[in-house]
């Protein structure tokens, strides 16, 4: 990580940087109030440059790694008539193997997305990884544009393209019958959705995204491991009803809140970033699917 992702913001300044990247806030209004905070002598477009995204800095798995065997993908799809998808496989499988969805935040299917379908491909698993934004012309480039683009997308369309995308994804000839989702924020809200809505998930695992509406667990047939910030007051104030309507429908589930994180820790394209927190939650995302999604 570069010296600017590595800084520790104050948590008013991270509070407000999430207002920005969900839109509740808009660029103008972030640059104008942090520039009343006072942080190492930075103005507030430095601190934006400072916290959005590099993804060159943070990328893992080259998109040319040798290992790898990556593909753009396009389906026919009920929604917006088309969706598409980034497909990545394992170039020495031994036999099928599961399938996981990676679901993108809300700015679509950008480099880091992109390099996480392909760590996860790496730990022996056929990885696909859709672009809600494709019907809008698909990831522009730019996070900016692609936070106001994904404004405009029609979500009940997108829903019905993605419970298309995992029928597709776990009929895939190289895939073992299995299928899993991960997903993050906006992400980790559709794996909840499709691990009620969706009979192909075998495995959901949402990071920091909307837990499972209550009216929504007596449909999860799917385990669930749930991975929470704990500095996220937006996404956790509805945890506790959710749960305990999980618990009630009896659905199988894990929940772990990470100490000291912000929404959005996985994430090592930004200073959210937490190392720690991070390797964690991946050890036991890819133990949790292993153990779901591979042949006992």
């Amino acid at each position: 990580m570069s010296d600017s992702h590595s800084k520790k913001f104050p948590p008013s300044v991270m509070s407000l940087f999430d207002k920005y990247v969900h839109g509740l806030i808009s660029r103008r209004e972030f640059i104008d109030r942090a520039s009343g905070m006072a942080v190492a002598g930075l103005s507030g477009a430095a601190l934006l440059d400072a916290l959005n995204p590099k993804f060159a800095e943070a990328q893992q798995v080259a998109p040319t790694d040798a290992r790898l065997r990556t593909e753009s993908v396009e389906i026919p799809a009920p929604g917006y008539g088309k969706a598409r998808g980034y497909l990545v496989q394992p170039v020495k499988a031994a036999g099928k193997l599961p399938v996981v969805l990676v679901v993108h935040e809300n700015r679509g299917l950008n480099p880091h997305i992109e390099d996480v379908a392909r760590r996860i491909a790496l730990e022996n698993f056929v990885a696909f990884a859709p672009d809600a934004l494709f019907p809008l012309g698909g990831y522009p480039g730019d996070e900016d544009k692609a936070r106001a683009l994904f404004q405009q997308l029609d979500q009940a369309k997108v829903r019905e393209d993605f419970l298309a995308l995992a029928k597709y994804a776990k009929s895939l000839p190289a895939g073992n019958g299995k299928l899993g989702v991960v997903g993050f924020c906006y992400g980790g809200g559709m794996s909840n959705f499709l691990a009620s809505h969706s009979p192909e998930i075998d495995a959901a695992v949402p990071f920091y995204g909307s837990p499972p509406a209550p009216a929504d667990a007596p449909s999860i047939k799917a385990p669930l491991l749930l991975q929470f910030a704990e500095q996220d007051e937006r996404i956790n104030a509805a945890w506790p009803a959710s749960e305990a309507a999980l618990k009630s429908a009896g659905v199988k589930y894990q929940a772990y809140i990470y100490p000291g994180t912000q929404h959005g820790f996985n994430n090592d394209t930004t200073p959210r970033y937490d190392k720690d927190a991070a390797a964690l939650a991946w050890k036991r995302t890819i133990e949790f699917f292993n153990q779901h999604l591979r042949a006992s």
